[in-house]
This record gives structure tokens, C-alpha cells and sequence, in this order.
């Protein structure tokens, strides 16, 4: 018995000195806090902030796309005035051209078959008043009513 005693008195005495050191290691940080349960709600602070930030989305989403929507039509209005500045330049070109007598004459020959009052204007079979011969044509590149004069010609001829 004697040896258990010692033996118990061994783990008597090593719990002892283990309650006594952990005593001293909560003294040595300080002052115990009492921990209190973290809430899940919302505080009034960040209640009142999360009201703050929708409320300044809201005011701030409409003036923000009519903004970007304005950017979008003054961006549009600046191309179709270069498309107008551009059409503009061609015309005064053109303008220019016009008030040439040579570009103006060869303008009426071309367009209007106009032709000097020593001249004397021909038009050819095809529509065309160019000097050179016209091209021969084939049976399939005739017009239809062409093809059929040429066929009442020819019944003529024959009968």
C-alpha cells in the first residue's frame, strides 16, 4: 500500500503543480474579458450605412446613363458632321468641275448627245453614239424584238 500512496500521491502532486501553472499563465495575460455571443443582425451603424449606399446608387444610376447615353449620341452626331463636312468638299469639287466650259462640254456630248451646229450627230442602232463600230452580236445576245423583226424579215423575204 505503501507504494500506491507514493503513486498517488505523484499524480495527486503533478495535478497540483498543472492546475497551479495554468493559474499562473491566465494571470500572466491579463485581465480575463468576458466574451459575449456575436449577434447576427445588422447594427443601426451599418443599417443606416447600407441605407446611405443604395440610396446614392439609386440617385445616381440615371444621371450616370443619361450621361453614357449622351456620350453615345454626341460621338454619333460628330461622324455624321465629318460625313457632311466630307459631302460638302466633294460638291464644292464637283462645283468646280462645272464651271469648266471643256468638263461641261463633254458632259452634253456624253449625256445629252448634244453636238456643235457644224456637226452632224449620229445614233446608233444599239442606243449608242460612240464612233466606233458596234460590236457583233449573237443569236443569244440579241434582244428579244430584234429577233423578232429579223424573223418577220425573213418570212417576208422567203414567201
Amino acid at each position: 500500500m505503501g507504494a500506491d500512496r507514493d503513486r498517488f500521491s505523484t499524480a495527486t502532486r503533478l495535478r497540483a503543480l498543472g492546475a497551479q501553472a495554468a493559474e499562473r499563465v491566465y494571470r500572466a495575460q491579463g485581465p480575463a474579458k468576458p466574451r459575449t455571443p456575436r449577434k447576427g443582425r445588422l447594427t443601426g451603424r451599418a443599417a443606416l450605412l447600407a441605407l446611405v449606399l443604395c440610396s446614392l446608387v439609386v440617385a445616381l444610376a440615371y444621371p450616370t446613363r443619361q450621361y453614357v447615353s449622351q456620350r453615345s449620341e454626341i460621338a454619333e452626331q460628330r461622324a455624321q458632321a465629318d460625313r457632311a463636312r466630307d459631302a460638302v468638299e466633294d460638291l464644292l469639287k464637283e462645283r468646280a468641275r462645272w464651271r469648266d466650259p471643256a468638263y461641261e462640254e463633254r458632259q452634253a456630248r456624253e449625256h445629252l448627245h448634244f453636238v456643235r451646229p457644224d456637226e452632224t450627230g449620229y445614233t446608233m442602232r444599239d442606243g449608242t453614239a460612240d464612233v466606233r463600230r458596234p460590236r457583233d452580236r449573237g443569236p443569244a445576245d440579241r434582244p428579244w424584238y430584234e429577233k423578232l423583226w429579223d424573223g418577220l424579215d425573213s418570212a417576208d423575204d422567203a414567201g
